[in-house]
């Protein structure tokens, strides 16, 4: 498949949420009806771009993967199409989260990384919905409880949290910034060969 696009833009090597904030610059530089291309290595760039264009109006044409590189396509939209990006208003820092889980607090942690990430290190008993499969999976999301969205730096949690609010799930905080400074105990499931 041959697709041409206006622009392309070089994200390859970057981690979340770095494809999207470069996305986000390099978009503004197109003419409406534009397409750009975003080459990226991170697997979770795929659910990211897809989730900030339908925020923010943009149109998500779709992905191909070629020699572990995914091209990401975005038709960039006319000023009076695109909307305001919202951030997600329900923010929960770090520290208060540690403290709930010390206080044995009955709430669920979601962590919507990419297993791979997962695996490598994440708070216990937290159940691990990828951002990208949460549509398929919201039947899986621990709703009866207080429930805390995090990611790598609070970016996707941030659309995961938007989006679970827009399917009627209202007791949804967001971790910032996520991870990436977690001080807290983790647990890995990485099998030793």
């Amino acid at each position: 498949m041959n697709i041409t696009a206006n622009e392309v833009l070089d994200a390859k090597g970057l981690a979340c949420p770095m494809p999207i904030v470069r996305t986000k610059k390099a978009i503004t530089n197109l003419d409406p009806g534009k397409v750009l291309e975003v080459q990226a290595t991170d697997k979770g760039s795929t659910a990211d771009i897809k989730a900030w264009s339908e925020g923010t109006g943009h149109q998500y044409l779709g992905t191909v993967e070629e020699d572990d590189i995914l091209k990401h396509y975005i038709r960039r939209a006319s000023d009076h199409e695109t909307k305001e990006e919202k951030k997600f208003e329900h923010v929960i820092e770090l520290e208060e989260l540690q403290q709930k889980i010390e206080a044995n607090e009955n709430i669920a942690v979601l962590d919507v990384r990419e297993p791979v990430e997962y695996a490598f290190g994440h708070i216990a008993n937290a159940k691990n919905i990828p951002l990208g499969e949460l549509d398929d999976r919201i039947n899986e999301v621990e709703s009866d409880k207080e429930l805390f969205i995090i990611c790598r730096t609070g970016s996707r949690s941030d659309l995961a949290a938007r989006k679970l609010t827009e399917k009627g799930i209202d007791n949804v905080k967001n971790v910032v910034p996520g991870m990436s400074q977690w001080n807290g105990p983790t647990e890995k499931n990485i099998k030793k060969y």
